[in-house]
């Protein structure tokens, strides 16, 4: 229900009740203002984006605490991430309300990120957590519109990931110390992440048939996905080197610290710091996960074809395998030249005496 009626200060109120019967007024000098007010609401409630104008006023700040509160039943990095991501966007948008954020402000924002120096692949993920978290607040019926798009979007910045030789990789497993050597190895010939390595138990490795099969992730939570769960076929000098790691680790864990205690990431990392540092042409910002980059590139070069690369790596898609990696599979320019030679040497003769016409 809606109306609009004279005030005695001469003034027009206009005046409706929302779906849950509570009423919303405002006062114009005009009769034609208040009523093209209404005319804009009724619209709204037609095309189904109506929003409380009450609950439009909620800011920034307000809506990620609740948005961070329904997010933490994700796995713990994850949460960690997104609070690392909310707390750059609260020091720009927090005391703004939802509705009042233009495509304009967050392409003033993504501008002076990669200005302050931030790299434009995380200029990249922190548009896409604004964008989530404006997702988000539309479906909830806070805001009608989400102000981040393709036009607000920077570039992905995605990068070729640097592929270290052979001789680098171990160098930088000499490097470290005893008791986190296998970090290396699972980073280098598993395709291990991180967190998987530092969390491999012996009861993960079949030491007799070459079979390692990610259970956790550091400290004792679950993998990425299920495809990370895949099991990864290793050679028999590879299972002989970790169930090296088997008794220094008191069959607890195979990469372990000075005193045979579990390792966890930050102590991994930390001996990648220093590492690094001691292998020539090794980039400063060489980080354990290029070791992954590493395993990729000894499979490609060996002729496995991409769906063999993506289940050792164990990507959710062919088409990850491919857009991280494509530029590695060798170029096969002699032999499309030889099949496009093929078909043209197939073709029939013209009969003799007649010709083409």
């Amino acid at each position: 229900m809606s109306s609009v009626a004279k005030r005695n200060d001469g003034r027009w109120r206009a005046r409706y009740r929302d779906g849950a019967g509570k009423e919303h007024a405002r006062h114009f000098e005009r009769k034609i203002d208040a009523q093209r007010w209404l005319d804009g609401v009724t619209a709204a409630k037609v095309r189904g984006d109506y929003v409380d104008p009450r609950t439009a006023r909620t800011t920034v700040d307000e809506w990620c605490q609740t948005w961070l509160a329904g997010y933490g039943s994700r796995r713990g990095s994850t949460v960690r991430q997104a609070e690392v991501h909310v707390k750059i966007i609260l020091a720009k948008f927090g005391a703004t309300p939802l509705s009042a954020v233009r495509p304009s402000d967050v392409r003033s924002w993504t501008g002076e990120l990669k200005a302050a120096g931030r790299a434009t692949s995380y200029v990249y993920a922190l548009h896409a957590r604004l964008s989530q978290i404006f997702n988000d607040a539309v479906h909830d019926g806070i805001i009608a519109r989400n102000p981040c798009s393709r036009r607000t979007s920077p570039r992905t910045g995605s990068q070729r990931p640097y592929v270290a030789s052979t001789d680098q990789v171990w160098q930088l497993h000499d490097a470290f110390a005893v008791g986190l050597q296998p970090a290396v190895l699972l980073g280098a010939f598993v395709g291990l992440r991180l967190a998987e390595a530092a969390a491999l138990r012996p009861d993960d490795v079949d030491f007799m048939r070459g079979v390692v099969s990610p259970a956790i992730q550091w400290p004792a939570d679950p993998l990425k996905s299920e495809m990370s769960r895949t099991s990864i076929p290793i050679p028999n000098d590879l299972a002989l080197l970790l169930s090296a790691a088997v008794a220094r680790g008191r069959g607890a864990a195979l990469v372990t610290d000075d005193i045979g205690r579990p390792a966890g990431p930050w102590a991994i990392q930390r001996a990648l710091r220093r590492a690094r540092l001691q292998v020539p042409d090794l980039p400063p910002e060489f980080r354990f996960h290029d070791l992954r980059h590493y395993f990729a590139s000894l499979l490609i070069a060996d002729g496995l074809d991409v769906k063999v690369v993506q289940a050792r790596l164990r990507h959710a898609s062919a088409k990850t395998t491919l857009d991280v990696y494509g530029h590695l599979w060798p170029d096969k320019d002699e032999a499309s030249r030889a099949a496009v030679s093929a078909a043209i040497a197939s073709r029939p003769r013209p009969a003799t005496g007649t010709s083409a016409r």
